[in-house]
């Protein structure tokens, strides 16, 4: 008997980043070092009032089903940080706790999205907003980024890729792979735009604790509607809090699609584990001061490698204004992405991910992660020079 899988299981792309990283492992096995830039996982580790948050909350018998949708106090004190962030209070049922940021994306394009109506996102942009769309048969559509405007997305580059099929805008600011922060005018003209066509809008704010330019600051689109129209947005707590092995998320959104994505929780995984949220709560609430030191070595890590890849014969790098990495242009080493990642992880033990593993525009890049100690960034770049001059 012949088995076929289904079409959905067919489209299935899933993270480059962790089968670069399974690669990765398997040589370490040998017993070779690897300086890791691949995966956007800080080292850091979770700042200790959280972690004796969880542990608390686990000896109090907090390890049963929690409700669906989130429990309250995470829920509430979302709602709290929510208006002083984004200067708007979204009503409790806006709401939803999920098993981590990136589950939403998938929520949200199977509860907005049919098969075979159209999703525009970035190029280059996150692997998941491609795998999520590809997976319930729903079109990508791609809105490239370019290197001369910093890889902001362009409000009028988008709107020349709606169509009547379009049904759903993604946006990512700071954004992953390119560390990217858009402006206050980009951000709120995709949002006009998403109203002038009556498009979803979502927004992944996923880095929106880690801008280091100060001067364009942090902002969303949801201030517009604060979430009661078309915005929803995607946030959580890896990157920010070194909470990536947590598994936590938050979405906000108009109140009667946010009760449709917590049915698909609730069907899925019945609920995000409640000390894990009491974990989140924490984060929250509690004790800042752990945030602000892993920001300020993220941006002084930044500064060494932007400077370092620089000064490497072939090597160009702009110099991001958010998130964790840098994406820099290869194209000097006549190299291509895959080909650049395959040469430095084989020669020099540096890991790091192809541009293209992020769409067609990220062909002639490379990513890296600065979530590693200045030590080894300064390494990796001693050893880049000593490869190309």
């Amino acid at each position: 008997m012949s088995h076929k899988l289904s079409d959905s299981a067919q489209n299935l792309s899933g993270q480059p980043m962790f089968r670069m990283l399974s690669k990765i492992q398997e040589i370490e096995k040998k017993g070779k070092k690897i300086l890791h830039f691949e995966l956007g996982d800080p080292d850091f580790p979770t700042p200790k009032n959280i972690s004796e948050a969880a542990i608390k909350s686990i000896l109090d018998g907090q390890t049963h089903y929690s409700n669906s949708m989130g429990i309250s106090e995470l829920r509430e004190a979302v709602q709290k940080t929510t208006e002083l962030s984004r200067g708007f209070r979204p009503d409790f049922n806006q709401v939803l706790v999920t098993p981590g940021a990136n589950y939403i994306i998938y929520l949200a394009i199977s509860t907005l999205v049919n098969p075979g109506e159209e999703v525009l996102m970035p190029d280059p942009g996150f692997p998941t907003y491609t795998s999520a769309a590809n997976f319930i048969g729903a079109k990508p559509v791609y809105v490239p980024l370019y290197e001369k405007n910093s890889f902001q997305l362009s409000p009028a580059d988008l709107e020349q890729k709606i169509t009547k099929k379009t049904k759903l805008i993604i946006i990512n600011s700071p954004a992953n792979p390119t560390g990217s922060v858009m402006t206050k005018d980009e951000i709120f003209q995709v949002a006009e735009i998403a109203k002038k066509h009556d498009l979803y809008l979502l927004t992944d704010e996923v880095y929106s604790r880690l801008i280091f330019d100060s001067e364009k600051g942090f902002f969303s689109p949801s201030t517009l509607d604060k979430c009661r129209e078309r915005t929803i947005i995607i946030n959580g707590f890896s990157k920010a809090f070194a909470m990536t092995g947590w598994r936590i998320g938050v979405a906000i959104g108009p109140a009667e699609i946010i009760a449709k994505m917590g049915l698909i929780v609730e069907t899925i995984s019945s609920c995000t584990p409640p000390f894990c949220q009491y974990a989140g709560l924490e984060a929250v609430v509690g004790d800042q001061s752990e945030l602000k030191k892993m920001k300020k070595e993220y941006f002084e890590r930044k500064k060494i490698l932007v400077e370092g890849l620089n000064n490497v014969k072939g090597i160009s790098c702009v110099d991001p204004g958010g998130a964790m990495y840098v994406f820099p242009n290869i194209t000097g080493t006549g190299m291509t992405s895959d080909a650049f990642s395959e040469y430095v992880l084989d020669n020099i033990g540096v890991g790091v991910l192809p541009g293209n593993n992020f769409g067609i525009n990220g062909e002639g890049y490379i990513r890296m992660c600065y979530a590693t100690s200045q030590d080894d960034i300064v390494l990796a770049l001693s050893r880049l020079k000593e490869l190309f001059g």
